[in-house]
């Protein structure tokens, strides 16, 4: 993609991910947290509460250069690193949005290219997300787990 550099450094805060030893950890992690919560109105506030605890995102990365398009809501992702370890900052103006990013960083960023290509991203049906997501916010995850699955292809070569 024009503009994505993968092994520019990110001038961003230092991210929290990964907070699980592997990726499908992380999906058990999210799978056993949602099981808490009896009713979905709990879990898109427990989304919201997510989507706060994203690092800062530079204003000055929130360029049409960085933007995630297929998104309804505005999101900006830049991967960095290489095979080894990618990281992914990114943003978004709507809080449910920012929850999703943030499980989805959660699974994905800070593991290697060939493990986030070996993830799929089970946890979305397990924890019923794809359900009770608009069709417009399913089709930004969608983009968003693509980018993702492009940004570790492309470290591959």
């Amino acid at each position: 993609m024009p503009g994505h550099d993968s092994n520019r450094r990110i001038p961003v805060n230092a991210s929290p991910f990964p907070l699980e030893p592997t990726a499908a950890e992380a999906q058990a992690a999210i799978r056993d947290e949602f099981a808490f919560f009896d009713d979905w109105s709990e879990r898109y506030q427990y989304l919201i509460d997510l989507g706060r605890k994203l690092p800062p995102f530079p204003d000055e990365l929130r360029t049409e250069e960085h933007r995630l398009h297929g998104c309804q809501s505005m999101v900006w992702i830049v991967p960095s690193g290489d095979a080894s370890r990618l990281d992914f900052a990114a943003a978004s103006d709507s809080a449910i949005v920012s929850g999703l990013i943030f499980l989805a960083l959660r699974v994905y960023s800070g593991r290697s290219a060939r493990e986030i290509l070996d993830t799929d991203p089970d946890y979305i049906a397990d924890i019923g997300l794809a359900k009770h997501l608009s069709p417009t916010r399913s089709n930004g995850l969608a983009s968003l787990l693509a980018f993702i699955r492009d940004a570790a292809q492309r470290t591959l070569g």
